[in-house]
């Protein structure tokens, strides 16, 4: 995407995926070996940043819950000076940088500033770290669409989801950032309506040699995850399309829970 012929930029916002370096696209691939500079998440995996040149600079914003190295503002702030010194900057974000990675804010900034840049997509957490499980995110007669919202509640608020939409048995539903709200989630879903022993699978550090998961019902979700202690980042799978691995066992059956809390036969 160019402005005009004499603008700043481009700026490079690429997505890393969800951990795997074997899963960045090829044009991220070649971008990285020509940085100056990268501005990285902190869920950039180090497998990936080990593919920045030697001679690039690597400047480190990552944010978690209340766990700001640099606040949004300062990092739109720091891209438009990083352009405007003619340097080659790549902004890699974990995932893809328009699903929950505020990609596009940081293009919005780019653009008011007369700075051109482009954006490189990458696989994102739901369907890198399902496709590592064998989980379809849509299976014929399991569920007809798939769903993305993000737990995270701004400055500790109320999630603002609508609950009766979400509710739906026959969609499958993503949950990203979800473990401090994940109690409300399941109690709000199961008020609108959803099953509470419809399966779903906890994720944690998906696609990366440190991937757990837990494998349970909605309905005691939350308390499993406690349970097994699962370090973030984790993804959250709600909905019937679970079932579709136990055709190839890529699941442990040991993990699944039924809506009475009693281990089911395998």
């Amino acid at each position: 995407m160019s402005l005009t012929p004499d603008s700043y930029g481009p700026v490079y916002l690429i997505g890393a995926g969800p951990g795997d370096p074997e899963l960045l696209t090829v044009k991220a691939m070649r971008l990285l070996g020509e940085a100056d500079v990268v501005v990285y998440d902190r869920l950039v995996s180090d497998e990936i940043l080990n593919l920045v040149p030697k001679g690039a600079s690597r400047i480190f914003a990552g944010k978690a819950a209340d766990k700001h190295h640099l606040i949004q503002d300062e990092i739109n702030e720091l891209l438009v000076k990083l352009a405007r010194k003619n340097y080659n900057v790549v902004r890699l974000k974990g995932g893809d940088p328009f699903v929950f990675g505020r990609g596009s804010e940081e293009a919005e900034v780019l653009h008011e500033h007369g700075i051109s840049f482009e954006i490189v997509p990458g696989i994102t957490a739901a369907s890198g770290c399902t496709a590592a499980l064998g989980v379809p995110l849509t299976h014929r007669g399991k569920a007809t669409g798939v769903r993305y919202v993000t737990g995270h509640r701004k400055n500790n608020g109320e999630l603002d989801l609508n609950w009766q939409s979400l509710a739906d048995p026959d969609t499958t539903l993503v949950v990203y950032m979800g473990l401090s709200s994940l109690p409300v989630i399941r109690d709000e879903l199961i008020k609108a309506g959803m099953p509470g022993e419809l399966p779903a699978v906890a994720i944690s550090k998906g696609t990366t040699p440190d991937q757990q998961i837990c494998r349970t019902v909605l309905a005691h979700l939350p308390e499993r995850v406690v349970e097994e202690d699962l370090p973030t980042p984790l993804l959250y799978v709600i909905g019937k399309v679970i079932e579709v691995a136990d055709i190839w066992g890529s699941i442990p059956a040991a993990d699944l829970l039924d809506y009475h809390g009693e281990a089911e036969n395998a």
